[in-house]
């Protein structure tokens, strides 16, 4: 099984450089290539695939005018051709939308590296154009043995430098099959509710630092545009946001990884998020709950240690079908948070709504 194993590191001035101005080619590339796709295909009606942006790519070098890609590796340049082609595919295969300019302030600027642009040695990586191994902060060992495939240099917002290696980890291994299922209902008050009758509180990061966030923002609205202090001062922002963020992707990884190890099948609702976000009252809270992020880790997860992620359709009337008798109720506004069917049983909105999921989930199986 294929992992990626990433890491900080800190790079050199010299270092720092190339990989800026490989972030700049590759996001000047990515652009490039989509205008042209979209232009070849609103004039010709024809389409143009990874080949031919490609073959684009080597008479821009030769142009004047682009002369300067030739100063960075042309590898992550030709990665940013097949992402988009790849982006394309989802489009055309209705799983996306139609491919983004990548923006200079909003994308997160990085680089992907085949095994032909690298050297690694001794557990010492440098990539090309470069004459000095990266300085890198080994939190966690690779796999004995791990030669990476691929390299992905990135760099956030508070200007922090990741690298993730893409390896064969042999230690991924599918866990002894359970008779363990667990349903579970994703809410705001409670981050989920598990059919067992167990809820996981939402620990609310962003409400945490709240305050913190909004006086940085004070901060930032008060300076003057284009001026140090402003950049100063959206630094400031950024390290609260990017807390905000490392807080709730670690909490996240430790609850999906303990319901993956406990339970051979997870039921999930298929929520729109995007259409939920809408709500102006609780589209801050949704957010903050990352219900997508936690999805998305179950899924591949689940895919690594061999257990089966089920989701069962988001018009299903998990909370208004009682769990014991199957009546259905007519109306159950969101303020209700407990309730009584006509049989006596007594049900927790929540609970009730995460038992009716793994029921469904396992009749669908």
């Amino acid at each position: 099984m294929k992992r990626a194993y990433k890491y900080r590191f800190y790079p050199t001035f010299e270092q720092a450089d190339v990989l800026n101005r490989t972030f700049g080619c590759v996001r000047l590339v990515y652009n490039r290539a989509l205008v042209e796709r979209t232009r070849v295909y609103a004039n010709e009606r024809r389409s143009m695939a990874y080949v031919q942006s490609s073959a684009a790519l080597t008479e821009w070098k030769k142009s004047e005018e682009l002369a300067f890609l030739n100063e960075v590796s042309s590898v992550p340049l030709q990665q940013a051709l097949r992402h988009l082609q790849a982006a394309f595919g989802a489009f055309f295969a209705k799983r996306a939308r139609y491919p983004r300019f990548k923006s200079k302030r909003k994308s997160r600027p990085s680089a992907e590296y085949t095994r032909s642009a690298f050297r690694w040695r001794d557990g010492r990586l440098t990539l090309a154009k470069m004459t000095q191994p990266l300085n890198i902060v080994w939190s966690r060992p690779l796999p004995d043995g791990a030669q990476p495939s691929t390299v992905t240099v990135s760099r956030d917002g508070v200007g922090r430098w990741f690298i993730s290696l893409l390896v064969e980890d042999p230690t991924v291994q599918s866990l002894p099959p359970s008779d363990q299922a667990v349903g579970i209902d994703a809410g705001i008050t409670s981050l989920v509710t598990l059919s067992t009758g167990k809820k996981i509180t939402n620990p609310r990061h962003e409400r945490a630092d709240r305050r913190r966030l909004a006086k940085a923002q004070r901060d930032l609205c008060r300076k003057e545009k284009g001026s140090n202090n402003r950049a100063k001062a959206r630094l400031r922002v950024a390290r609260v946001h990017a807390r905000i963020a490392d807080r709730r992707r670690d909490h996240l990884h430790k609850l999906t990884t303990r319901l993956v190890r406990e339970n051979q099948t997870v039921v999930i609702e298929d929520l729109n998020v995007r259409t939920m976000l809408q709500n102006h009252s609780l589209a801050r809270a949704i957010s903050d709950a990352a219900w997508s992020e936690l999805r998305g880790m179950l899924e591949y997860k689940a895919q690594w240690y061999g257990r089966t992620v089920i989701t069962v359709d988001r018009w299903f009337p998990s909370s208004k079908l009682c769990s014991a008798c199957g009546a259905l109720q007519q109306s159950l506004p969101l303020s209700v948070r407990q309730w009584t069917c006509p049989c006596g049983a007594v049900h927790d909105r929540d609970i009730n709504a995460a038992r009716n999921i793994l029921a469904a989930g396992l009749a669908e199986r």
